[in-house]
């Protein structure tokens, strides 16, 4: 195990609103707030869309399982944001659920939100931490 201190600085409350991409939304709130390291509490309703349900076996690489999840669903969602490259990068996992349904799972593309997504981001000063590729699982991983 690895890990770095740091300290909390400002706090940001975002409401994405109706058919406003999740991820773009948020990127661009941490982009225009300068956050190089975070962590992204979010609650809300999206739309249809899909999401990475874990790897379809246990091998490295890993080859994502795309699950295509009912919309409009319910959402709860935390997630962390650290550099790649020197550009920030949302690492963003989330449970939905519509009926008896419910998926857990890393959102990544095109996730339309429905009626609103509050999102609560506390920026992370001082943590020395980054993402960088991983040859051996052929991701990008935090780095410390």
């Amino acid at each position: 195990m690895k890990y770095t201190v740091g300290k909390i600085g400002k706090t940001i409350v975002a409401k994405i609103e109706n058919n406003d991409d999740l991820l773009s939304s948020l990127a661009e709130v941490v982009k225009k707030e300068r956050i190089k390291a975070g962590i992204i509490f979010l609650l809300g309703a999206i739309k249809k869309g899909e999401m990475v349900c874990g790897p379809v076996k246990e091998q490295l690489p890993p080859l994502p399982f795309w699950r295509r999840f009912p919309g409009p669903s319910e959402m709860v969602g935390i997630g962390t944001v650290f550099c790649e490259k020197g550009k920030p990068k949302i690492h963003l996992h989330s449970a939905l659920g519509r009926g008896k349904k419910t998926f857990v799972g890393c959102l990544r593309t095109n996730i339309g939100v429905f009626l609103i997504a509050e999102a609560i981001i506390i920026e992370l000063k001082g943590v020395k931490a980054e993402r960088k590729f991983d040859k051996k699982s052929g991701l990008t991983l935090l780095d410390l």
